[in-house]
């Protein structure tokens, strides 16, 4: 197997530890420019995807069986049925499991791309967000809220999820390693639909000042 992996570093290492051995071969790239049509990959998982025609129609001229982008506020309606979309957040990329949506003919090809770089899929239904960046986004946005109540420091409120609650990160140091403009954007997409979604003042603040 052979798979293209656009990714920044922090995101290669996430997805595929260096002390890990794979079975897959990897070419790792930052350019998607830097491909050439036919570099006689298998499959390309596209960590880097901006979300633009463009780029997805660059993606399917390099002619492979299964392309992968990391979409997690856009759908699968807005790209097409050729594509397996996933949650690529950064720090999600750590787990063992990683979530999913696309059409039932490309699941084992996906599956089987995965499994060369240990990883497994949880298959979801395609909506925005996916599950866990929903429920991150909302944690995110719910510590800005108790913030802007005075109710505790950053400090405090990031020592006390992670002892209290045994979260991997503080809320607000989570928002800083995935993003706050991520997190911002997923959370005004979501509340046109649900009002509960929409971002603290001060969370848009940092994400937009």
């Amino acid at each position: 197997m052979k798979i293209i992996l656009l990714a920044d570093k922090e995101q290669k290492e996430e997805l595929v530890p260096r002390n890990q051995n794979i079975s897959a071969e990897l070419i790792w790239t930052d350019e998607l420019a830097s491909l050439e049509n036919d570099t006689g990959a298998d499959a390309c998982i596209d960590l880097i995807f901006d979300d633009s025609v463009e780029r997805l129609k660059k993606l399917r001229q390099l002619n492979l069986s299964i392309i992968v982008i990391n979409s997690v506020v856009s759908t699968l309606n807005e790209f097409g049925a050729d594509i397996i979309r996933i949650n690529g957040w950064n720090t999600l990329l750590k787990r063992q499991v990683i979530e999913a949506a696309g059409h039932d003919t490309l699941k084992g090809k996906a599956e089987t791309v995965f499994s060369s770089i240990n990883k497994k899929i949880e298959w979801v239904p395609d909506i925005a967000g996916f599950i866990s960046s929903r429920v991150v986004a909302s944690i995110i946005n719910e510590a800005y809220f108790a913030l802007e109540e005075n109710v505790s420091t950053r400090e405090e409120i990031d020592t006390a999820m992670k002892l209290g609650t045994n979260y991997p990160y503080g809320p607000f140091e989570w928002g800083k390693k995935i993003g706050l403009q991520k997190i911002y954007t997923l959370l005004k997409a979501l509340a046109v639909a649900e009002k509960r979604y929409e971002p603290a003042i001060l969370l848009t603040k940092e994400a937009t000042g």
